[in-house]
């Protein structure tokens, strides 16, 4: 009688913990599948990163659709030292979603730097939008506007400026790096300086920058579940 007493016992323990770890799994699963809080996003891709950034429109296209309702999200391009802006901030995140196009990856199409652009991209953020702002910037996040020296990497004029305006604006900036056709497809040093930027841009300005090694590239399957969890962490804790 004892002994099946304890088989009982030790079976329905077994059940709970069972029921503990399925529920745990499929609550860390949701914290990084979608959004909980809509957000007013800026997506800015850097317009001559590789061709295969291409590969990673689809992804970006289903996270953009997958963001709560009422959710704002503006897509642009940073482009020959400007902002090229496909779509305008809109609520209508399919329209969003198909303004993504495969970027131009050519030197022609080649900025001195991105941070220009997200200052760009800064004006047009309502201060009167409710809900929390952030931009996400697919780049390489080097500037060569003034020379390639290390002694400037991750402390340019133009960088600093995107930190202050981010900051006076409350918008978070995360990045997701890429290399481009330039320098950083084929220099670790250059990708090095450009990482190093983007990591500064996003800790300074309450971001996330994401990276997959200094050279090649994966996807960005990883990056936007990351880029998910925190949103979603950085919520609970506002809340």
């Amino acid at each position: 009688m004892f002994y099946r007493r304890l088989i009982t016992f030790a079976a329905a323990l077994a059940l709970t913990l069972s029921a503990s770890v399925a529920g745990l799994a499929v609550e860390t699963s949701e914290k990084t599948s979608r959004v909980y809080e809509p957000v007013n996003l800026a997506i800015l891709i850097q317009d001559d990163v590789t061709s295969q950034v291409s590969n990673e429109i689809a992804i970006t296209r289903d996270f953009i659709r997958s963001l709560p309702s009422g959710s704002k999200v503006m897509v642009g391009y940073v482009t020959s030292g400007s902002l090229q802006v496909a779509q305008p901030f809109t609520t209508d995140l399919d329209g969003a979603a198909r303004s993504l196009r495969i970027p131009r990856s050519s030197t022609a199409a080649s900025p001195y730097n991105p941070y220009v652009g997200v200052v760009e991209a800064l004006r047009k953020f309502d201060s009167n939008a409710k809900g929390r702002n952030a931009v996400l910037l697919i780049s390489d996040g080097l500037d060569t506007s003034h020379g390639f020296d290390f002694t400037s990497a991750g402390n340019t004029i133009d960088l600093e400026r995107a930190i202050k305006h981010a900051n006076e604006r409350n918008v978070a900036v995360f990045a997701f790096y890429a290399p481009t056709v330039g320098l950083t497809s084929h220099s670790r040093l250059a990708a090095s300086y450009g990482q190093s930027s983007l990591n500064r841009l996003a800790k300074d300005t309450g971001g996330k920058a994401f990276f997959q090694g200094s050279t090649g590239f994966v996807s960005f399957d990883s990056h936007f579940k990351g880029l998910v969890r925190t949103l979603n962490e950085q919520s609970a804790r506002i809340s």
